[in-house]
C-alpha cells in the first residue's frame, strides 16, 4: 500500500475536522446524512452519466492503482536494455529470444519479439509509438472521471445547500431556530467542496502521476529498444537511455557503473 496516499488523506480530512472542532464547533454536527446523500450521490450518479459504462468498469481498479506503490524501476530498465545490448553485440539478435522468458513487462518483450523476428526498423518504433498513445488514452480516461466528480462535487454541494434553504425558508416556525437550520443546510456546500479538494482531485492527480512515470519508462524502453536493433555500442546506449533519469538518480547510476568497473 502507498502510506503517503493514506497518509495524505487522513491528515486532510482530520486537518479540517480538527480546524472545526477548534473554532468551539461540535462533531456532531458535521454529519449530516440529507447533505451527504445529496452531494456524493448527485456527484456518483452526474459523473456515470458522463462516461461510458466501460470505462466505468475500472474504477475500482483505478482506486487500487492509486493506493498501491507501484515501483517503476527505470535504473533496472537501463541496465537490463543494455546488457541485453551487449549479449546481441556478441551473439547477434537471434540470440535475444532465449531472454524473452525471462521479461516481465510486455510492452518490453513485445518490442524485442518484433526486433528478433526482423521487422523493419521503422515499423518497430511506430508500432510502439502508437502502444504508448493508447496507453496515454486509457490513462487519461481513468484520471478524468475524478476530475470530473472533483468538478460536479462543488456544484452538487451548492444545489443541496439551495435546496436546504428552500426547506427552511419555506417552513419557518420560529426566528430562534433560523440559524441551526441555515447551519445545516450549509453543509452540503462544506461536503461538495471538501470531496472535491480532499478526495476527488487527488485521486486524479495521483493516477495522472502514475500515468506519468509509466509512459516515461515506456518511452524509455522504446529508445533502448530502436537502438539496440540499430546496433549501437552498449556504452552509447546507456548514454542515450540516463537521460531520462532526474539528476539524483544519474549519479547513482554513474556511481553504480563506477564501481562495476
Amino acid at each position: 500500500m502507498d502510506l503517503a496516499t493514506i497518509i495524505g488523506f487522513v491528515v486532510g480530512v482530520c486537518s479540517l475536522i480538527a480546524g472545526f472542532v477548534w473554532e468551539g464547533g461540535h462533531l456532531g454536527a458535521l454529519f449530516q446524512p440529507s447533505a451527504a446523500l445529496i452531494v456524493f450521490g448527485g456527484t456518483i450518479g452526474a459523473t456515470m452519466f458522463s462516461f461510458a459504462p466501460q470505462d466505468l468498469k475500472v474504477v475500482p481498479q483505478l482506486i487500487m492503482l492509486a493506493l498501491r506503490n507501484k515501483p517503476y524501476d527505470t535504473a533496472k530498465a537501463i541496465e537490463d536494455i543494455v546488457a541485453m545490448a551487449e549479449e546481441a553485440r556478441r551473439e547477434g539478435l537471434l540470440h535475444l529470444e532465449n531472454r524473452l522468458p525471462e521479461i516481465d513487462d510486455p510492452y518490453l518483450k513485445k518490442g524485442l519479439q518484433l526486433v528478433i523476428d526482423g521487422t523493419d526498423p521503422e515499423l518497430v518504433k511506430n508500432i510502439l509509438e502508437v502502444e504508448i498513445y493508447t496507453i496515454e488514452e486509457r490513462h487519461h480516461i481513468g484520471s478524468s472521471i475524478f476530475e470530473a466528480a472533483g468538478g460536479y462535487a462543488p456544484t452538487m454541494g451548492i444545489i443541496g445547500t439551495v435546496m436546504g434553504l428552500v426547506h427552511v425558508l419555506g417552513s419557518i416556525t420560529s426566528p430562534e431556530n433560523l440559524g441551526p437550520a441555515i447551519a445545516v443546510a450549509f453543509m452540503a456546500t462544506l461536503y461538495g467542496v471538501g470531496s472535491a479538494n480532499v478526495l476527488w482531485l487527488p485521486l486524479a492527480s495521483k493516477l495522472s502521476n502514475i500515468s506519468q512515470k509509466e509512459i516515461l519508462l515506456k518511452q524509455l524502453m522504446m529508445e533502448g529498444i530502436v537502438s539496440l536493433q540499430a546496433g549501437y555500442n552498449p556504452i552509447l546506449i546507456r548514454e542515450r537511455l540516463v537521460a531520462y533519469l532526474n539528476p539524483s538518480a544519474r549519479n547513482r547510476s554513474g556511481e553504480e557503473e563506477e564501481e562495476m568497473e
